[in-house]
């Protein structure tokens, strides 16, 4: 075999293997969730994230790919690749495309219905996505932006869709009394939030490492050993900063802030894993998991209702993340900070203005009754703790 040949298939079967990575992260983001709602909503959290995947995925393949890096017609037609299959690669983005609206899903969950929901995923998964995507990554007009694995193109879309989605939806019943009160509503499963967060994890390791695309060469390999170990860096150095911020307000530690921390140490590093050496991921997943503890009470001020605190680890940490490639690598702080606003400008009106048609052509949110008894039974038809006695309120 000859050395060209073999590398071919060494950095398909790394696309490969990187893709199942990340697509282990869509049983992450469906634990996480499911974990962090009530009850009585578990079923329909699971079953959204689900068709999330399915849905995205196929709209993908259909359209979305094309679209994103200039094809023509469907299926994958007319998108060059050389140095590794077409259709692994191929694969590789379809892994990212259901992440924008996974992120969203559990910001949105427990009053949004999921028919209206997966229309939604139709449309970032057929043309917000894309055409962000082909602006950063598919050469458009945006392309010196330096977004290794999607801080902008992945968790501010995602970010930026799910603050419309959410101002449109209204808060959860309860949440926040006349006088200004938070209603505190705790998690419901700490076990599967855990491992819905180890799951994502594990998955950012494919997430970014198979952003490199190419491990066939020592420089490659190299490349993808840094990118691993600086996402991991921030993972941790997030959890830790977290941690020690709500042990010294509160003298607890609370274990889901803390994960959420870790999370935002992911999200800031996405963007810059590959050009900055092995401190500044310390620096950035620091900061990222502070603005998650932080991020969350102002979100709640504002009256903001995001059940898993998706905003804080998403969209702050997307935009935190696609600016310190510029504080701490040599890139353009103007070509990043203008990456971060175009995609703002765009994302954010479209996704309003499309809420906003569906909740007047469909309906978006469960009524009060349901919402009361919980979505599971009005969505689904089955419950996730049968044999438990929920809450209702």
């Amino acid at each position: 075999m000859e050395t060209s040949q073999l590398q071919y298939a060494i950095d398909t079967l790394f696309l490969i293997f990187t893709s199942v990575l990340i697509i282990l992260m869509v049983p992450g983001f469906a634990m996480l969730e499911a974990g962090l709602v009530r009850t009585k909503n578990v079923v329909a959290v699971l079953t959204g994230n689900v068709m999330l995947y399915a849905i995205t995925s196929f709209i993908f393949l259909l359209w979305g790919y094309n679209l994103m890096f200039g094809g023509s017609g469907f299926f994958l037609q007319g998108v060059s690749v050389e140095g590794y299959s077409a259709y692994a690669f191929f694969f590789f983005q379809m892994a990212f495309v259901g992440k924008t609206v996974s992120i969203m899903s559990g910001g949105v969950s427990e009053r949004i219905r999921i028919v209206p929901f997966m229309i939604f995923a139709v449309l970032m998964s057929g043309l917000i996505y894309p055409l962000v995507g082909n602006a950063i990554w598919g050469g458009g007009f945006l392309k010196e932006v330096h977004d290794l694995a999607g801080c902008t193109v992945i968790h501010s879309v995602g970010g930026w869709a799910l603050l419309a989605g959410i101002l449109v939806l209204g808060a959860r019943r309860g949440k926040y009394a006349k006088e200004g009160h938070v209603r505190p509503i705790p998690a419901s499963n700490i076990p599967l939030v855990t491992l819905g967060a180890m799951l994502l994890w594990i998955g950012w390791f494919g997430f970014n490492g198979g952003s490199a695309f190419n491990i066939s060469s020592i420089e490659k390999a190299d490349l993808v050993g840094l990118i691993i170990v600086n996402t991991n860096t921030a993972g941790l150095v997030g959890a830790i900063t977290a941690a020690l911020i709500v042990y010294f307000q509160y003298k607890k530690l609370d274990i889901t802030m803390i994960l959420n921390g870790a999370l935002g140490g992911l999200v800031a590093i996405t963007a810059g894993a590959d050009v900055v050496g092995l401190w500044e991921p310390i620096v950035i997943g620091a900061i990222g998991g502070a603005l998650v503890v932080f991020a969350v009470p102002i979100f709640d001020k504002f009256k903001i209702d995001d059940p898993v605190g998706a905003l804080s680890v998403h969209l702050v940490n997307g935009i935190w993340g696609t600016i310190a490639v510029a504080l701490f690598a040599d890139f353009s702080l103007l070509i990043q900070l203008k990456g971060i606003a175009l995609t703002a400008l765009f994302v954010f009106p479209i996704s309003y203005v499309s809420f906003v048609l569906i909740k007047k052509l469909v309906g978006l949110r469960s009524d009060e009754e349901h919402e009361y008894v919980g979505l599971d039974l009005e969505e689904c038809g089955l419950e996730g703790y049968p044999e438990f006695v929920k809450s209702k309120v």
